[in-house]
């Protein structure tokens, strides 16, 4: 792992490995995030990626290893951690049958975050998405799908991003929206796990290739 990294950690792995039946996906993995600062996660289709960041999200355990938030050590499914973390899996989790402002209003609330209607309004806008505002999600295109996703980094306020593959059905414009959004919560004394194939132009990062 190569780093530019501060003195200030927020997010620490120490040994951390994970096992899928018999196969090991990644073992003694160690890593540092610090304030304003993102980590990307790099490796081949199977090696963890995804894995990695469940762990990091509060969401899944470690075989074995060791995770610190703000230089406490945390347990898997710590409130205090998943309190902390907007995670955006690989897939956008939409429902269907609901319109893109109903589905971001609802991503809101899961996050903990209580938002308006006309806040809702002015996030879709800035993605631009607000013709398709009222449109069920199942009729939306997988970018504009994964707009609805932007927004909702756009509207919640918490300290910690962890992103599954952010890029995936982004065309350019996307792509520069979400680089946007990530460096202004950088700006804004935030950190960041990212896994993904396409680097994004941030300007303080560390490196962790999964094997």
């Amino acid at each position: 792992m190569k780093s530019n990294g501060s003195p200030s950690a927020m997010l620490e792995g120490d040994g951390l490995a994970a096992v899928r039946g018999r196969a090991q996906l990644f073992a003694n993995v160690g890593f540092r995030v610090d304030a304003c600062q993102t980590l990307f996660v790099t490796g081949p289709n199977g090696s963890g990626k995804t894995t990695l960041l469940r762990m990091l999200a509060g969401l899944s355990t470690p075989t074995v290893g060791i995770i610190r938030w703000m230089g406490n050590t945390v347990a898997p499914f710590d409130a205090r951690l998943r309190e902390d973390v907007a995670f955006a899996g690989h897939l956008p989790a939409l429902k269907d049958e609901l319109s893109a402002i109903e589905n971001l209003v609802v991503l809101a609330a899961l996050g903990g975050e209580k938002v308006t209607t006309e806040q809702a309004l002015l996030a879709l806008d800035r993605v631009a998405l607000s013709r398709q505002r009222t449109l069920p999600a199942r009729v939306l295109s997988q970018g504009q799908r994964r707009r609805i996703g932007l927004a909702r980094l756009a509207l919640v306020n918490k300290p910690l991003w962890i992103l599954d593959e952010p890029t995936t059905a982004l065309d350019s414009d996307g792509v520069a929206l979400l680089t946007t959004l990530l460096c202004q919560h950088l700006d804004a004394n935030g950190c960041a796990v990212v896994a993904t194939h396409q680097p994004l132009s941030v300007p303080r990062f560390a490196n962790l290739a999964l094997a």
